[in-house]
């Protein structure tokens, strides 16, 4: 949890998975979110933390949400779509499920051993300000985000660049989101710069950001009648971490029948699960900004499965993608992967049409990383009698140019951020640069 990327600039993970058995999983049926997230997560805690100090985080954490349901399961009619709202945090979007945890989990550590430690992340929009309200003004954290200056939304520049407290520094980088993710690796991969500064991460790189996901699946699961019934999820995905979470429920045990994976224009993972094949090509803005990426942090937790779980066989692949950006998986591996994902796309022009379409016909106003799923999950449902869940990650008033082009209605902001467009900015801009930003945080940093 504290050092978020290993060393060798390698991903953790799991040595196994915690197991769940039906009965397990039953025995869930009916219990408060709080509940549901403390016996999911406790395998992989430990003791790290005590169960009475777990329990606090995760209700502290979760009395920040709006609805105690923290994320609500919505049918679309009798059309066998479910939307899983997990915009209901302080800063409406998905990331606040996972971060609003991590951030208590990292300061009561911190606290504990008298330490501080200085939060380097990137973000493509959503992640920056989730992490920013989860860890603003704690005496034991600094934290650095950076984003691609003109390439989010002003909603959530804003939700960043409006929190004036001492220890959060926001940097608008002339470049995309891939060349803040560089930047951000850059620094963890300086381990002596990584040392001093006592360097972690909040990314989905962090595999507590990971594990506080999966819970969600189970939630949904139950409520949609698990384990004596498959669900399958669509799932907006452009750091491929809101989806891994879903396959570590599935390895756990949970039903889960099918993953698609729904992307924009920036289609590298649909392209990869249609070929087998990872091919780079430029990074192209859309309606749908947080999904604007080519280099999927998390998906090489995936490619290690497919590459038997050899570690230096994908070091040497992920090396060799780097320079050749080009990365192709064999036939048997792909194989067992399509067994349980598919993948979609889709534009600018499908993406307003489906946020049209789902006022239409259901009445449910929807943002633009939503509605990428919601089309996609059409293209791709295999069995109508299995339950179909569209994560929905981000409340419809982050984006409200995307969402009144295509419904003629600009979507409010919830109250307690109506006045955000008024509110004082405080930012700093940064070449794509690695001194740059190295010498930024020595002369910010503890």
């Amino acid at each position: 949890m504290l050092a978020g990327l290993a060393r060798d600039g390698g991903l953790y993970l799991p040595a196994e998975w915690p197991q769940f058995s039906k009965a397990e999983i039953a025995a869930l049926e009916g219990k408060p979110y709080v509940e549901v997230a403390y016996q999911v997560m406790r395998p992989f805690v430990g003791d790290t933390f005590d169960e009475p100090t777990f329990r606090r985080l995760i209700e502290e954490a979760y009395s920040s949400f709006e609805t105690p349901e923290v994320a609500p399961l919505v049918p679309l009619g009798d059309s066998g779509m479910h939307l899983l709202e997990l915009f209901h945090g302080p800063t409406l979007a998905f990331k606040d499920v996972a971060l609003q945890l991590l951030g208590r989990m990292l300061d009561h550590t911190l606290t504990a051993r008298k330490r501080r430690a200085t939060i380097v992340g990137a973000t493509s929009g959503d992640t920056g300000s989730a992490a920013i309200e989860a860890v603003r003004d704690r005496k034991t954290i600094d934290i650095f985000m950076l984003f691609p200056h003109g390439r989010v939304s002003e909603v959530q520049r804003r939700q960043m660049t409006t929190v004036l407290a001492p220890n959060v520094h926001n940097i608008a980088v002339q470049g995309t989101f891939d060349d803040c993710q560089d930047l951000a690796k850059a620094c963890f991969n300086d381990l002596a710069f990584r040392d001093k500064h006592a360097l972690t991460a909040v990314n989905s790189i962090n595999f507590a950001r990971v594990m506080a996901q999966i819970v969600y699946y189970f939630w949904a699961a139950l409520k949609l009648g698990a384990p004596d019934r498959p669900v399958a999820f669509t799932v907006p995905s452009g750091n491929f971490g809101n989806v891994y979470a879903g396959y570590a429920a599935k390895n756990m045990g949970l039903p889960i029948s099918h993953f698609v994976v729904a992307a924009n224009t920036n289609d590298i993972l649909a392209r990869f699960f249609e070929t087998g094949t990872m091919a780079m090509t430029g990074v192209v803005p859309t309606y749908s900004p947080s999904m604007d990426i080519q280099i999927s942090s998390n998906f090489e937790r995936l490619l290690f499965d497919l590459y038997g779980r050899d570690g230096k066989a994908l070091a040497a692949a992920m090396t060799a993608f780097r320079s050749t950006n080009m990365l192709t998986v064999g036939a048997n591996a792909l194989g067992g992967v399509r067994e349980l994902f598919d993948a979609g796309r889709v534009d600018d022009a499908g993406t307003l049409a489906a946020i049209a379409d789902c006022v239409k016909r259901f009445g449910v106003t929807i943002d633009p990383h939503t509605a990428v799923g919601y089309a996609v999950a059409q293209q791709h449902r295999r069995d109508p009698e299995v339950p179909m869940v569209v994560l929905s990650t981000a409340h419809p008033a982050k984006f409200p140019d995307a969402v009144e082009k295509a419904t003629g209605k600009r979507p409010a902001l919830p109250p307690r951020l109506a006045d955000l467009l008024e509110r004082t900015e405080r930012v700093d801009g940064l070449p794509n640069s690695e001194a740059a930003l190295k010498q930024m945080i020595e002369d910010r940093g503890a």
